[in-house]
């Protein structure tokens, strides 16, 4: 098939399409990492956009039920250099080519992505459609110019879950070899005492509640616009706040939310998490120009002077500036664009973090967090 993609300043990408025939809309973003094309699809945080990946050979090794990160992919389309026809992998299940079809996500290939990838780093990110039915720029154009802006857009309520569950790590559907092996040394090590984590789902992802329960924690997941008085009920020894798409700002319930459990349950937040506990703090945020999309982000741990190569999904961040230092330390900063990327509180349990630290894909260098977080709950408990 042929396609197009048109982005609203006007400029103009031919190639051609794979996955599903149609249109898609979205914010158009490039992710930088090597591997995980389908955890990037599947990761929740990309709702509403397309993402430009800059590895110019994808789709080789195929696509398994293993590497979710949630049930579906959730990007709105995918843009490649060169888009593998066939599997060469022994843990593939299905066909890239055909996973995206059966997903209906379009994708468009073939195309000079090292080109579009310059464009966006000095313009910044740009409202975009893939098409594979109209030829007609112009027509295109004024669609992405019609798209929605990211800004003011609460997406967190789109992608969340709608009821409540308990996390299930023995389901055959969230079976890796991380929760394979975290059985193996439960077992070897002998039970440890079970804390009860209340997950807010502002668009999780699967390895971060395997990570929860190999720290030996039960996990409640909830609806993103759930009370702090419901999840009291619960009675957790702590709240996680998950990543997700779109601007915090509009996600003022989760904010006054956070608000109540400060002070009286343990906190621990990732990406959007961190966001609106910066809100929480009477912080501001800012969307960045092209955002923080790969699995090669160079962060600086400020007690340590460690840094961390950490995996990062985001396009807002948090004003270093507006938080009150004297009640809030800034732990963690991006090295690339000195981005505060983490924050604990000085006297009430609670810190977050803007990176990824399940790395899923990326390394495994902040796996620590998780760590920090049960002993935290631990002493409060305590």
């Amino acid at each position: 098939m042929q396609a197009i993609l048109a982005l609203e300043d006007g400029s103009i990408y031919r190639g051609h399409g794979y996955g599903a025939p149609g249109e898609c809309l979205g914010e158009v973003v490039f992710n930088t990492s090597l591997t995980g094309y389908q955890e990037i699809a599947t990761d929740p945080s990309y709702a509403g956009q397309i993402v430009v990946l800059t590895n110019p050979q994808i789709g080789n090794y195929g696509t398994n039920q293993a590497d979710n990160e949630s049930a579906r992919p959730y990007i709105e389309g995918l843009i490649v250099r060169e888009f593998s026809p066939i599997s060469s992998n022994w843990r593939s299940e299905r066909v890239t080519d055909e996973y995206m079809e059966r997903y209906s996500v379009p994708v468009l290939a073939e195309i000079d992505t090292r080109a579009l990838v310059r464009h966006l780093r000095t313009y910044g990110v740009k409202r975009g459609v893939i098409s594979t039915e109209v030829s007609d720029p112009e027509t295109l154009v004024q669609k992405a110019r019609n798209i929605r802006k990211m800004d003011g857009t609460d997406l967190a309520r789109v992608v969340s879950t709608k009821s409540l569950y308990t996390f299930d790590a023995n389901d055959s559907r969230n079976q890796t070899g991380d929760a394979l092996l975290a059985k193996a040394l439960d077992q070897s090590e002998g039970a440890r005492s079970t804390l009860h984590v209340v997950a807010y789902d502002f668009g999780i992802k699967l390895n971060i509640l395997r990570m929860l329960v190999r720290e030996g924690c039960r996990v409640t997941v909830v609806p993103a616009e759930t009370s702090a008085e419901d999840v009291f009920e619960l009675k957790p020894d702590g709240v996680f706040l998950s990543n997700g798409p779109g601007d915090p700002e509009p996600v003022d319930y989760a904010v006054h939310a956070i608000r109540k459990f400060m002070g009286r349950v343990p906190v621990f937040g990732i990406c959007l998490g961190h966001q609106l506990t910066g809100l929480a703090l009477g912080g501001k945020t800012y969307k960045l120009k092209f955002g923080h999309h790969g699995g090669n982000h160079p962060v600086k741990n400020n007690a340590t002077g460690k840094v961390e190569i950490t995996a990062h999904n985001h396009n807002y961040a948090v004003d270093p500036d507006s938080i009150n230092a004297n009640e809030v330390e800034l732990t963690h900063v991006d090295l690339n664009d000195q981005t505060l990327e983490g924050m604990r509180h000085r006297t009430l349990p609670l810190f977050t973090v803007q990176y990824h630290p399940e790395a899923a894909p990326g390394p495994h260098d902040s796996n620590y967090l998780f760590h920090d977080f049960r002993r935290m709950m631990e002493e409060w408990k305590g």
